[in-house]
């Protein structure tokens, strides 16, 4: 089984915080946040390092570019990859900018992510200050586009299996049907349960999770080759196109993990 994975939040004795901190946290590589819930959102941001945010429901991970949301009530848990700045902005139930129910990933900005440092910082504004750097804040939330970066949760044993021995190993080259003969499940009947569980096909699903297992090598310091020959890219400017599609800008940027 992989370091990496863990009991999953909802599995796990979950601490009740009322209140959705605002606040800045230092979190060392491979340390995180217990499973935990508020009754406000929140908006997840790591200023520095790549963060991994964990529902029932699924896998989010952010780097730099990107913000997790996170509503009121959701059961979730952090993990850090490489030294991580965790920037936390809570927000009441009367404020949800993005009009969403469930976990996404949201990009981030220039404005945003300084708008989002400013008001973590804990430095001192006066009321009025404050008051406009929220405005500007949610304003620029409602306007954030969101990505498609995420790992859901499957339910469907056979299908969990599957998803396990990737996670294992996402350079596993085994196809879909190589892969059912091992957890007992024909090729049609994993691909309609990617589908109806995922919400994606079983490519698409495998490139998701690729990009998951770079963005932790990359915050723990792997070269690009590496994490290209270990994620189970072809070849490393296979896997520096599919990066830069999906973050907007190639693995080796300091973007990546500011």
């Amino acid at each position: 089984m992989s370091e990496d994975r863990q009991e999953p939040a909802h599995r796990r004795r979950v601490r009740h915080a009322p209140e959705a901190p605002t606040a800045l946290r230092y979190l060392p590589a491979g340390s995180g946040v217990d499973a935990h819930r508020h009754d406000d959102h929140q908006i997840v941001y790591a200023g520095r390092g790549v963060l991994a945010v964990t529902t029932e429901a699924g896998s989010w991970i952010a780097p730099a570019t990107r913000a997790v949301w996170v509503p009121a009530g959701t059961v979730h848990e952090h993990r850090a990859y490489g030294e991580t700045d965790l920037h936390t902005v809570g927000l009441p139930t009367t404020d949800n900018p993005l009009r969403l129910s469930s976990p996404a990933v949201i990009a981030v900005g220039s404005l945003l992510r300084e708008l989002i440092l400013a008001y973590t910082a804990g430095e001192h504004h006066d009321d009025g200050e404050r008051s406009r750097m929220r405005a500007v804040l949610l304003d620029q939330l409602r306007h954030a586009p969101r990505q498609p970066i995420r790992l859901p949760a499957a339910r469907d044993p056979r299908l969990a299996a599957v998803c396990a021995i990737l996670d294992d190993d996402p350079a596993d080259p085994r196809t879909l049907s190589a892969l059912g003969a091992q957890v007992g499940a024909s090729d049609r009947t994993l691909s309609r349960l990617f589908r109806a569980e995922m919400g994606m096909t079983f490519p698409q699903w495998r490139t998701q999770l690729r990009l998951h297992h770079a963005l932790r090598m990359l915050a723990e310091g792997s070269a690009v080759t590496e994490v290209a020959r270990r994620s189970g890219w072809a070849t490393t400017s296979a896997f520096i196109d599919v990066f830069r599609r999906a973050f907007g800008h190639t693995p080796g940027s300091r973007r990546t993990l500011r």
